[in-house]
């Protein structure tokens, strides 16, 4: 893409208003999302180090009409990160703001800057001796302004919720380049419209997220990890049932895995030590937090027990040292890879009511099948009905074949999901890939407020525009 005058006038601006290093040409990897499904047009990159930075930035491309495109670890799954079409936008990633502003062990909370990566959030809680309970595949990279901006939700949302539940205060630029200072650590702020909320899950059509104050727990006592096998997803909700049974919220992670996803695994990734040679149909990875003086063990073998008097399990294995319990999660972590590595021609990010999963499971899989030959993952946060339901090609074809038959199978699944009371889009937001199914699905009240809130913040559109709401 060849720069138009304006262009050039908008970069130079900026340069003569910001620090020489803050603004250069977006490198490729800012230009893509992991699927491989958009790539971003050129863009200019900001790279700032300060929300006074971040303010004059986000002024100057709301007076020049420049569209912002907030890019936080790369991670997103539903290309909000990028943009495909339109004029030059400017990139703006938040990677040089990581600096962890506080830490208050005794409010249970912490204050950090937007670009700090998940996992080191995690560090400095655990280094306070509290826990940040956010955990996903890509916390290694993923950037905690980029969590907020998603609602992102992860392995513990059954025990600690999502996101937005980890956040008590926000510090964030408006689109017109006004500092929002809300970064508040009270617990109770009783005091009109939610702006904190409204900017969480919002995935920058809003504003720029530049600090947060984050919600801390107390670590668990003792932790304890199983794989349990179930004869069927119907029976995996019984024992989840026997399981809270016995102790309570206590359960922070349990995970439904496909056997179809064991199988690619040990066709695409051999080194990956597998729990069970025989691989199962349907296992159940379980996480306890135990903050009592019971044993983690005793009580998985309690859990086992009374489920498989019950008929809902035959069999498990419960961790016996921390190296088996990250092998356990290894196996879970890696399924995205898994499924990237085989190549799936629709990846799905859907909840349930709990008790219709069994149900969808078995009618997708028909709907499936009605299109054509097609192998099926399905695995996810069962605890939470989150489940991400992937087709691939039959043996010996690949994704590209299918190509023509992505949106007949995106139709069938998520058709499917609106008519049990379900969301096309449980944790990974609406991004790119998404408006039409929110314009298809989306309750019309509520949209005409989405629109309203977005024209009444952000009148010129700069905020990434295309994410969530369909552009125009």
């Amino acid at each position: 893409m060849t720069l138009n005058p304006a262009d050039n006038t908008f970069a130079a601006k900026l340069r003569q208003l910001l620090p020489d290093d803050v603004i250069r040409d977006a490198d490729p990897r800012y230009l893509e999302e992991p699927r491989g499904h958009f790539k971003g047009v050129p863009a200019l990159l900001a790279l700032p180090r300060s929300v006074e930075d971040v303010s004059v930035l986000l002024r100057e491309a709301n007076a020049a009409r420049v569209p912002v495109v907030p890019y936080g670890g790369g991670t997103g799954l539903v290309g909000g990160q990028v943009i495909t079409e339109g004029p030059r936008p400017l990139v703006l990633t938040l990677e040089r703001m990581s600096a962890v502003r506080g830490v208050y062990p005794e409010e249970n909370a912490m204050v950090v800057e937007a670009g700090c990566i998940l996992a080191d959030v995690q560090a400095v809680a655990d280094d306070a001796g509290r826990l940040f309970p956010l955990s996903l595949a890509a916390e290694g990279s993923a950037r905690i302004g980029g969590n907020l901006s998603t609602n992102a939700g992860g392995v513990n949302v059954l025990r600690y919720g999502n996101a937005r539940a980890q956040c008590l205060g926000l510090e964030a630029v408006m689109p017109d380049g006004r500092i929002w200072h809300g970064l508040t650590r009270l617990r109770k702020d009783n005091t009109g419209y939610d702006l904190r909320n409204l900017l969480i899950g919002a995935e920058g059509t809003l504003g720029i997220i530049t600090a947060a104050a984050l919600r801390l727990a107390p670590k668990p006592a003792a932790i304890g990890t199983a794989y349990f096998i179930v004869p069927s997803p119907e029976a995996a909700l019984g024992l989840l049932a026997i399981a809270q049974k016995h102790v309570g919220e206590e359960v922070s992670a349990f995970e439904l895995i496909d056997g179809q996803g064991l199988r690619f695994q040990r066709e695409t990734m051999p080194e990956l030590r597998q729990p069970f040679e025989d691989l199962p149909d349907w296992t159940v990875l379980c996480d306890l937090g135990l903050s009592g003086h019971q044993s983690p063990t005793d009580a998985l073998e309690a859990i086992f027990a009374d489920a498989a008097e019950q008929g809902v399990v035959t069999d498990g294995m419960i961790a016996q040292s921390e190296a088996q319990r990250a092998a356990f999660w290894n196996v879970r972590e890696h399924m995205p890879e898994t499924n990237r590595r085989v190549g799936s021609v629709i990846s799905t990010d859907v909840s349930l009511p709990l008790g219709r999963v069994s149900e969808f499971l078995n009618v997708a899989r028909t709907a499936v099948a009605d299109v054509g030959d097609f192998r099926v993952n399905s695995f996810g946060h069962l605890g939470d009905g989150n489940l991400h339901f992937n087709v691939f090609p039959a043996a010996g074809r690949t994704r590209d074949e299918h190509v023509g038959d992505r949106p007949a199978l995106y139709r069938a699944v998520h058709d499917l999901v609106a008519g049990m009371d379900g969301s096309f889009s449980a944790e990974h937001g609406v991004g790119r890939l998404k408006p039409g199914d929110l314009e298809r699905y989306g309750d019309p009240v509520r949209l005409d407020a989405m629109r309203a809130i977005k024209l009444a913040l952000d009148p010129n559109g700069i905020m990434n525009p295309g994410a969530v709401l369909s552009a125009g």
